[in-house]
């Protein structure tokens, strides 16, 4: 039996397979990123079954994340989001982006 295989998107907005899971996961309606255990992203799946993951994607790195045009989560990445919402651009500089 072969390894796991994960869907992650990568920075072109493109999906591959991987055989590491992805660090962050998201929304690709919003194009919100965060930690794989965010409250309000576990919140709305157990609120809404079914509907939310047609939207989930998951990113290897932060930086893929942002370069694929997300943000960071307002609720568990408080601080990033905070830092992002006050300067986009000098934030995604801080990867190279």
């Amino acid at each position: 039996m072969g390894e796991k295989m994960y869907k992650l998107l990568g920075a072109d907005g493109e999906f591959y397979e991987s055989e590491t899971k992805g660090e962050f996961g998201g929304n690709g309606k919003l194009k919100i990123y965060g930690r794989m255990d965010c409250g309000t992203a576990l919140a709305t799946i157990r609120r809404y079954p079914g509907v939310y993951e047609q939207h989930r994607v998951f990113f290897a790195d932060e930086k893929t994340a942002l370069a694929a045009g997300f943000r960071p989560c307002g609720n568990c990445l408080r601080k990033k989001y905070q830092e992002y919402m006050a300067d986009p651009q000098a934030y995604k500089a801080k990867f190279g982006l």
